[in-house]
């Protein structure tokens, strides 16, 4: 059996962690520190990545099931925060080329406008609740959809922004 421990994972109290489904000994984490933490388990003497977007405790965090490189957080500053973690996500580089792309692209004539690559960033911050949010997640059924619930009983259901969506899968 391999265990893991990521010694001081965060500099206070760790409040959640969530697997990439899609990229295996990928997690993150995150805590009272305000951060988010993106680990490779294989490696955990430093993350992999650090956010620090939240200006208080940060209490959920969740990868997207289809897509892992959008990853939503909620805080208790009351904001649900939906970023782009494209450089270690499964598709780093976008889709993978495949040979029936290939022959596709033979053809039609290639597009005069490339399309950019993804860079990590925050997407959107949604501040819709006005108390201390505590939970985030995914639709099961729809992978652009995503709910966010705070103390005050709010729930919040959210879309992915549309150009964002359509970049990822064109």
């Amino acid at each position: 059996i391999q265990i893991y421990c990521i010694e001081n994972a965060h500099g206070q109290l760790v409040r959640d962690l969530d697997f990439n489904p899609n990229k295996q000994y990928y997690l993150a984490s995150c805590g009272d520190d305000c951060k988010v933490k993106f680990w490779d388990t294989r490696n955990v003497t430093e993350p992999v990545k650090t956010l620090e977007e939240h200006s208080h405790w940060v209490w959920n965090v969740r990868y997207n099931h289809s897509h892992d490189q959008l990853v939503l957080t909620g805080s208790s500053d009351s904001r649900v925060i939906l970023s782009n973690m494209v450089s270690i996500s499964s598709e780093p580089f976008g889709h993978l080329v495949d040979d029936d792309d290939i022959s596709d692209q033979e053809d039609h004539p290639p597009e005069e406008k490339s399309k950019e690559p993804l860079q990590d960033n925050v997407i959107a911050t949604y501040e819709e609740h006005e108390d201390s949010v505590y939970a985030v997640e995914w639709s099961s059924a729809d992978p652009w959809l995503f709910a966010s619930l705070s103390y005050d009983g709010r729930l919040v259901i959210n879309r992915v922004p549309r150009a964002l969506k359509y970049h990822i899968l064109l």
